[in-house]
């Protein structure tokens, strides 16, 4: 056995290491260089940051990773992008790549695979690709429109200050509260009166209702025929009285008639009133009394 030098172990060790520091380097990467894999060129107008290294998705899974990024002098607006996907999977000719932004800011890639299974994309053919800037996109759409609307906002916020501050809107609100409170309070009293008085009160029109059934009742029961008779006898009756009283065949017919007999009663009444009077201021023109029988001629 022939002796190695020191030389040589040298040489084997630093190969040894450019292996190993090729392969860690690659590992790193996400690069498999012991697992066999197919390569695609994917043509973008914008790779957003994309970056080598960067993963390749299909359907949420990762299936490859960006080998290299080529920028195309000739013609601006062309960037040609080279995956490396596994081996085993071929991809449907109209399928797409897209670049999606994520919310930290990285890009990643999704393959869109077209439904599509007997045309195949040849390996090493070039594959469409387009951007995809996610919610960071339609974020920095919006940005312009907020920058327009800030100084609307900062008017808004000062009036709304002024109209805070204004003592009118305090005293509006505490007369709000008070009307309020005054609304709850008319509100328990009714809710009260609806608890106590309204069943009372319901009871009395049942009452009163139970009368007027009572009342309807004996109405229909009457005989209306028998009483409009009853009412024609008492004014037939009372027809008669009136003819006699101005009739002058009786007394009081006479008395309410004849003017010469009232005046003749008049003038009597009028008579035996003044004798009355004589009696009582002259008694002795009208009875004699004498203890001794003697008379008295005095007038």
């Amino acid at each position: 056995m022939k002796y190695v030098t020191k030389e040589v172990k040298i040489a084997c060790a630093g190969i040894v290491a450019v292996v190993l520091l090729y392969f860690g380097i690659n590992f790193l990467k996400g690069i498999n260089m012991l697992k066999a894999t197919n390569y695609y060129y994917v043509e973008c107008d914008n790779i957003g940051g994309l970056a080598v290294s960067s993963p390749v998705y299909a359907d949420g899974y990762n299936i490859g990773i960006v080998r290299d990024i080529s920028y195309d002098h000739e013609r601006p607006g062309h960037v040609t992008v080279e995956i490396e996907v596994e081996e085993g999977l071929r991809v449907p000719k109209g399928s797409e790549a897209e670049l999606v932004t994520e919310m930290l800011g990285t890009v990643k890639m999704n393959l869109l695979l077209a439904n599509n299974p007997r045309e195949r994309v040849e390996i090493g053919d070039t594959i469409p690709g387009h951007s995809n800037n996610g919610l960071m996109g339609e974020a920095s759409k919006m940005v312009p429109v907020i920058q327009q609307m800030l100084p609307k906002m900062d008017s808004i916020l000062i009036s709304l200050n002024k109209l805070l501050a204004d003592p009118a809107l305090a005293a509006t609100l505490h007369n709000t509260q008070v009307i309020t409170e005054n609304l709850t309070v008319t509100t328990n009293q009714i809710n009260q009166l609806m608890k106590n008085d309204i069943p009372q009160l319901t009871g009395k029109l049942n009452h009163i209702s139970d009368n007027f059934v009572t009342i309807s009742d004996n109405l229909a029961q009457t005989d209306y025929n028998a009483m409009l008779q009853r009412v024609d006898a008492t004014l037939a009756s009372f027809a008669s009285i009136t003819d006699k009283l101005n009739n002058k065949d009786n007394n009081l017919g006479l008395l309410l008639n004849d003017s010469t007999l009232y005046y003749n009663l008049n003038r009597t009444s009028s008579n035996a009133a003044d004798l009355l009077e004589d009696l009582k201021t002259h008694p002795k023109r009208y009875v004699h009394f004498s203890l001794f029988g003697r008379k008295d001629d005095s007038k």
